[in-house]
């Protein structure tokens, strides 16, 4: 509850005298017995009534006098009008200027709209309000009349004006809360980069005690968990700590043209936000003469600094004290919109404005214009023009300035809350960290994207200095860590840049003017005697001999030289012009700050030491130096250079060009690669080249799930696909995962037309999937069951009635001979039909019909034979049907583990995969989620792309080919896309082809029994090694007994 309103006080006083006479002291006992005045001094409440019965004299008259008060017999009696002036103008809320709906015809009270959306519309507009479509008849003053538009598509209305702030208690509840994910997240120190080649339990470890937590004690669904978690993680390492209400933090940085941004950190709410924003744009106004740029929102504060701020980062922490800050912003706020609307507000309840007369309500443009002439009267200086006021603005002791200067420092800003932290600051009870860093952190980039209700100034939104920041979509916090580092290089190069060259005397000389001086040291490193030499013999240059070293220094700087080192030109004879002493005496500067000026032009970061030493003085003449060039805004402080635990100082020009330097190395670092690049990386995504594939069963469930869905002729999968991306590859691992219910093979795509049904079991396509993902696979438009053959429509007849059996118990209760039998099998797995408990029943499938001839060849033929195979079943189950949300989304992913970046050229390269159109849907989602990042990756694939976070790394760092590294694939591998991503034809997806590539690039096809050339070989040496390479091929020992040495 407001404490003394004095607006709603006037009001309240009108209406209660305008029923009858009071005594001063009973009208004033009368209204300490309402609460909210119960502390009402005897002064405002005289105030009151003197403002009552004064008025306001204007070139119109007097007006806003609604009481007679006899101070002589101390009694107040009302004015003619006044009871009229309470009943009509009387309210508390106050009038926002809303535009009434009305419905034609009849004239029906629909709604109210925004005074600015009204205005910029026009006739004919349709827009929505409520659940309907209305279309705009005409626009009166105060008024819209609609029709019904019938469902026509509508524009949507916006409104002005200011959201409720977070409440305090919120605002602690978001801070806590932070600081409970931070700790639970741990040390960012201890957050591993993301390993393109482990696990994603490997990699997602450090998240799991913050994720239970979210998902567990909070309910937060597993998505958002991991968005938050991120989020604070990366947060945490770019800034060293989460903010919170006991971790302030300010950080700087500087934007793509050069200018700097500070961020305050603050999570407390916008109400204490916007003071402290206002309080610290005020404060830098006064300090360097610019007016900021600023925005605030509910957790942190923006100030867009010019080209003239240098300050420690830390010294801003200092800027406000408790003591004087209430009236700092009651200075900064004069100039905020907030106190034009409060003013207005506030005389319309003290009735000094009139809302409605006898002849109906008053227009808008009216009160505003009323409301402008009542505040020039009563508080010139808040209109005054800045060049006739000298220091603050003079405020007047009046009620309506108190009490429109009392709602803005409490109900749209919060003083109190203010003034409590900086007690805080003061005495050191909450910590305060500056960081320098070279981007925005994460969680600073709210704030830089704020909308204009957040902003503190008049400045537009296209003309926001904060358009020229540059910002990462995502970043993985082992990456943020190093957002407060500049790289080494960019330091060097800027150095080496900064450092003049010299090929002739007028270019020395050029360079000692800029400089101010050379060491002996420096210049004969560089063998510039000769030039130096010539000046000297000019008469432009001459040496001074200080206790440090001897410095070169051009004729022109002399005078200055000479007030630092008066005897440093010791047996020398130079005549130096008088005007060019009398020049520098004239200009006002400091001669030895004027000459660390011209250094740190051309020395990048640097140490006070590294000044002093060539030029003998004092480290700490050197520091005042530099803190005056600080204070122009020439040089910050701060530590640059990697591994520098000394504060060190640089020029900001360039400064700014470090920072830009390194961010465009690590900008150069995610632009796209080439496609050959990106065959690399596919090779290293599947663990595909000798120095790269894995080992052991436990490698093979992870091949498996990059393989999932995909479909390859039967026997390139044992034959090359699996033993390429595994070393030593045992067909009993597969047996294994088959056995156990883990992996389930079979034809998932049925073919529908008839002729191509009973084709060769070598070429028919056969995909691995997890059993609990079989539902995603199945298809519901079976193979027709009338085209199987009669031993074939047995065989599946007694599937359906017995289930899943062995094969020779099928074939007994079938009625048919083993090799009928078989051939029933062979049909009804190359149709989609059935499948086996382990891989062995594709293996016996493949055995060539040879190796079951004769004695001899039996062991071989029994080692994969259909007995073995366990039990045969249906494929195809009853099940219920798929959402198609959910089936999209489930192949999105299949793509993305399968390609790490996905595109529609390999979207589409897949067969029986969702349209682009519905998977790009899914992946704008997810990457809305943060679970993917969009970009551009792979140059020349056209189109939206989306790559794992944990591609990402790997893709940079095969960007560069590793030396010469040739890999050969059987062309019905998943990674065959030539014609595809990389240039020239398309080589067919047939087992017995093979495609060999160098450094990602195609050169070679083996295509039936022909080795064509996908690159011109140099000579016949290579054109031999090239053709060894390409149809050399290796079966597992094991697998030869189906596979033979080779497949034909």
């Amino acid at each position: 509850m407001p404490e003394e309103p004095l607006d709603i006080l006037c009001q309240q006083i009108v209406a209660e005298v305008a029923c009858g006479d009071y005594e001063e002291a009973e009208l004033y006992e009368l209204v300490k017995g309402a609460y909210p005045y119960r502390n009402l001094d005897t002064k405002m409440y005289r105030d009151v009534l003197r403002m009552l019965s004064e008025g306001y004299t204007t070139r119109k008259g007097r007006r806003g006098a609604y009481l007679h008060h006899d101070r002589i017999n101390k009694v107040v009696k009302a004015r003619k009008g006044a009871r009229l002036t309470a009943m009509i103008s009387g309210g508390a809320i106050p009038d926002n200027f809303e535009f009434d709906v009305l419905e034609e015809p009849g004239s029906v009270f629909v709604g109210t709209l925004n005074e600015d959306f009204a205005i910029e519309s026009l006739p004919g507009d349709i827009f929505q309000l409520g659940n309907k479509t209305w279309r705009m008849l005409r626009i009166e003053t105060g008024r819209v009349r609609v029709e019904d538009a019938d469902g026509l598509p509508p524009t949507i209305p916006f409104w002005f004006g200011e959201a409720a702030g977070r409440t305090p208690e919120l605002s602690q509840a978001v801070s806590r809360f932070r600081e409970e994910v931070a700790e639970l997240i741990g040390p960012v120190e201890d957050i591993p980069p993301i390993d393109a080649e482990g696990s994603q339990e490997q990699n997602e470890a450090w998240k799991q005690p913050a994720l239970q937590y979210l998902t567990g004690e909070i309910d937060l669904e597993p998505a958002a968990a991991d968005q938050i978690v991120m989020y604070i993680a990366a947060s945490k390492a770019a800034l060293g700590v989460i903010p919170s209400q006991n971790n302030l933090v300010l950080e700087r940085f500087f934007d793509e043209a050069g200018d700097m941004h500070l961020v305050v950190h603050s999570p407390f709410g916008s109400r204490h936000n916007k003071a402290w924003g206002l309080s610290l744009r005020k404060r830098f106004c006064k300090k360097f003469n610019f007016e900021l740029q600023a925005a605030a929102n509910e957790d942190a504060i923006v100030l867009s600094l010019g080209s003239t701020h240098s300050f420690p980062l830390a010294e801003v922490f200092q800027y406000l004290k408790k003591n004087v800050v209430r009236d700092i912003l009651i200075q900064a706020l004069f100039d905020a919109p907030m106190f034009e609307v409060r003013w207005r507000w506030n005389a319309s309840r003290a009735l000094a404005l009139l809302r409605r007369t006898s002849k109906g309500k008053v227009p808008p443009q009216i009160q505003r214009m009323q409301a402008e002439d009542l505040v020039a009267l009563v508080f010139p200086d808040q209109l005054a023009c800045f060049e006739n006021i000298q220091g603050d603005r003079e405020i007047p002791d009046h009620p309506l300035v108190h009490q429109t200067i009392h709602d803005c420092l409490t109900e749209a800003m919060d003083i109190e809350s203010l003034e409590a932290l900086l007690e805080k600051i003061e005495k050191k009870e909450v910590n305060m960290i500056a960081c320098d860093l070279k981007e925005p952190s994460p969680i600073s980039q709210e704030i830089l994207n704020a909308r204009p209700y957040a902003f503190l100034d008049n400045a537009p939104a296209e003309e926001r200095r904060t358009n020229a920041i540059r910002m990462r979509r995502w970043i993985d916090p082992a990456e943020a860590r190093e957002m407060g580092m500049l790289d080494q290089v960019a330091i060097d190069n800027v150095r080496r840049e900064a450092w003049p060259e010299a090929t002739q005397p007028d270019e020395l000389h050029d360079a000692l003017v800029l400089a101010g001086f050379m060491s002996d040291s420096e210049g004969k490193a560089r063998k510039w005697e000769g030039l130096f030499q010539s000046l000297v013999d000019t008469g432009r240059a001459a040496i001074i001999n200080t206790p440090g070293e001897k410095l070169w220094v051009a004729t022109e700087r002399l005078p200055e030289a000479l007030l630092i080192w008066p005897e440093g030109l010791t047996n020398q004879e130079i005549h130096i012009p008088e005007e060019l002493a009398e020049e520098f005496a004239s200009s006002g500067n400091d001669a030895l700050t004027e000459f660390v000026r011209g250094r740190m032009e051309i020395m990048g970061p640097t140490l006070p030491a590294m000044l002093a030493i060539p030029m003998g003085l004092d480290e700490s003449a050197i520091n005042q130096a530099l803190l005056a060039l600080e204070n122009d805004g020439f040089v910050f402080r701060g530590k640059f250079t990697p591994g520098c635990e000394e504060e060190e100082w640089c020029e900001r020009r360039l400064l700014a060009r470090i920072h830009r330097y390194t961010l465009n190395k690590l900008r150069k670092e995610i632009e796209p690669v080439s496609a050959m690049a990106f065959m690399r990386f596919l090779f290293r995504w599947h663990n595909i080249g000798s120095d790269h594939r894995s080992e052991g069963p436990d490698a093979l469930r992870d091949t498996l799930s990059r393989l999932e869905g995909y479909e390859a002729q039967a026997a390139a999968w044992e034959g090359d696909i699996l033993p390429a991306r595994i070393k030593d590859y045992d067909y009993l691992w597969l047996d294994v995962l088959c056995m156990s219910g883990m992996t389930v093979w079979g034809k998932f795509r049925v073919n529908s037309q008839p002729e191509t049904m009973r084709g060769p079991i070598k070429t028919t396509p056969i995909a691995l999937v997890g059993r609990s993902e079989i539902s995603y696979w199945r298809v519901s438009n079976q193979s027709d069951e009338s085209q199987l053959s009669d031993h074939a429509a047995k065989m599946l007849d007694v599937l359906r009635k017995r289930g899943a059996d062995f094969f020779g118990s099928l074939a007994e209760h079938a009625g048919l001979l083993p090799s009928e039998a078989n051939n029933a099998i062979q049909e009804l797995v190359a149709q989609g039909w059935v499948t086996s408990d382990s891989f062995t029943g594709i293996r016996a499938l493949l055995i060539p019909d040879k190796a079951t001839r004769g004695r001899r060849n039996t062991k071989k033929a029994m080692t994969f034979s259909l007995e073995h195979a366990g039990r045969w079943s249906l494929l195809h189950k009853d099940v219920d049907p798929i959402k198609s949300s959910h089936l999209h989304e489930k192949m999105a992913r299949v793509l993305l583990r399968r390609y790490g970046v996905v595109c529609r050229k390999l979207a589409d390269r897949e067969a029986g995969m969702p349209a682009w159109r519905d998977l790009v849907k899914i992946y704008r989602i997810m990457e809305a989620r943060g679970e993917i990042r969009g970009g551009r990756f792979v140059e020349g694939l056209w189109g939206e792309q989306y790559a794992l976070p944990e591609a990402i790394p790997l893709l940079r760092k095969v960007r560069q080919a590793e030396g010469d590294q040739y890999i050969t694939l059987s062309a019905a591998d998943p990674l065959n896309l030539t014609g595809i991503i990389t240039n020239g034809r398309r080589v067919a997806s047939i087992y017995s082809n093979r495609i060999l590539y160098h450094n990602g690039e195609p050169v070679a096809a083996k295509e039936g029994k022909e080795v064509k050339f996908l690159k011109e070989p140099s000579g016949e040496e290579e054109a031999w090694q090239l053709k060894n390479l390409v149809i050399r091929r290796d079966i597992p020992p094991k697998l030869r007994a189906y596979l033979g040495k080779g497949v034909v």
